[in-house]
């Protein structure tokens, strides 16, 4: 018999397919470590840092911290990644405060664990469930035209989930900030994941927002093309038969189908759930 929930796991392992150490080597600032570095990549950061590989990883010295942003551009410059101009803190946990930050382009190159806030958009009718889905712009450096989410965004430097979502949501999707901090916190989702920018090691912070029937979000910033209100169901099964959404909108909205009790009998629930909570903290 065929498993109906073969298709969300799919994408759950699919997210959680980075194998580490493999042959990546830890990255320290100080004694904490804050990254894993493939070793071409940890030749040319030793060489423009004048530091060393040794068996225990690269490290940059604690004092040296604040060097970690001119040493990102110089290696961006060199053509090892695209720079962003915007900045993510450097943590060794995702409960740790911050030790110095970096590009955000730089991030998957140095293995270092970013974080991102996704928001169910929600509308409950007579009828039932409905989602709101964005789809991204055509010339999106990341995933161009996928589907996501009504708001999503990476948490930038100095900031937290909660400030982060408001900024997303007026500029993303023009929400009100009285609107948007209605959102309710309903988990985190982590994983680790080999990607063509390298690797993604990505703490979610998820929200469910209830919106009124008559609320239509718009396009502020021109990074969504346009948004649509679907039925769950065509959510559901767009995420289950293939990938039309961005890779990590999937794992959320897994997430949502089984708080919202969509997701058929209970042993292939759980078996879900402890899939997408397995490496959480």
């Amino acid at each position: 018999m065929t498993d109906p929930t073969s298709g969300f796991m799919r994408h759950i392992r699919l997210c959680q397919n980075a194998e580490l150490p493999g042959d990546r080597l830890p990255f320290h600032i100080g004694t904490r470590q804050v990254g894993w570095l493939k070793p071409d990549f940890a030749k040319a950061l030793t060489t423009e840092a004048d530091l060393a590989v040794t068996a225990s990883g690269v490290t940059l010295p604690a004092d040296r911290a604040g060097d970690l942003p001119a040493i990102a551009r110089t290696l961006s410059e060199a053509g090892w990644f695209r720079w962003r101009g915007e900045a993510f803190d450097v943590r060794p946990s995702p409960d740790d405060a911050a030790i110095t930050s970096v590009d955000r382009g730089a991030v998957p190159s140095f293995g270092i664990l970013s974080q991102g806030v996704h928001l169910n958009g929600l509308v409950r009718c007579a009828d039932g469930l409905y989602l709101w889905v964005a789809r991204r712009a055509a010339d999106k450096l990341l995933d161009p035209g996928k589907l996501d989410h009504l708001v999503a965004g990476g948490i930038s430097a100095e900031m937290g989930p909660g400030d982060t979502l408001l900024k997303e949501a007026g500029e993303e999707a023009a929400v009100p900030e009285d609107l948007a901090a209605l959102a309710r916190p309903v988990g985190r989702i982590r994983y680790d994941m080999e990607r063509p920018e390298g690797l993604r090691r990505d703490l979610l912070h998820c929200y469910d927002l209830d919106l009124p029937e008559g609320f239509t979000p718009r396009p502020a910033d021109g990074e969504v093309e346009a948004f649509e209100l679907w039925p769950i169901a065509d959510a559901m099964a767009a995420v289950s038969d293939g990938d039309r959404f961005k890779f990590n909108v999937n794992l959320v909205l897994i997430d949502l189908f089984l708080r919202e009790g969509l997701m058929g009998s209970a042993p292939e629930a759980d078996a879900l759930r402890r899939a997408l909570t397995g490496n959480t903290p």
